[in-house]
């Protein structure tokens, strides 16, 4: 495989040629030049590199990070341990995301539990917790 026109990396990528261009303004992928008309082409390897930061998006790594890995990739002091370092602090930022999210499980479900469906809309606990200029001691209840 020779060549790509951008239109034919998006396609490769299962990405919109929207991305790739998005993907090069932020200098995550370089064109490997430019034909005489003008229009962008990309080495084969260009498939692999949308492809890493795809995978690493699927993964939560933001595109700042991805760059980051990319660039400890091509280095030539980078070490495994490096790539290690980047990929337990994202597994902490999960983890504390993950603790996060079950605290808003918890206050959903306290809220839930405590809203009569058949009684008045006014007296629903959930609207008092999500309406801030309410009864804040209410709230307060819930937090922890």
């Amino acid at each position: 495989m020779g060549k790509l026109t951008i239109g034919k990396l998006a396609k490769s990528c299962n990405v919109k040629i929207d991305t790739i261009r998005y993907y090069e303004r932020v200098k995550l992928v370089e064109p490997d030049g430019r034909t005489d008309s003008g229009y962008r082409f990309y080495d084969p390897e260009s498939i692999r590199r949308v492809k890493f930061i795809k995978n690493a998006q699927g993964l939560g790594f933001s595109l700042d990070e991805i760059k980051k890995l990319l660039d400890l990739r091509v280095s030539d002091t980078a070490t495994a341990g490096d790539v290690l370092s980047a990929t337990k602090l994202k597994i902490t930022e999960f983890q504390e995301k993950i603790s996060d999210l079950g605290k808003i499980q918890n206050i959903l479900k306290d809220l839930a539990d405590q809203c009569p469906d058949d009684a008045h809309i006014m007296e629903c606990p959930i609207l008092d917790y999500l309406y801030p200029e309410h009864n804040e001691k209410n709230k307060n209840n819930f937090e922890g």
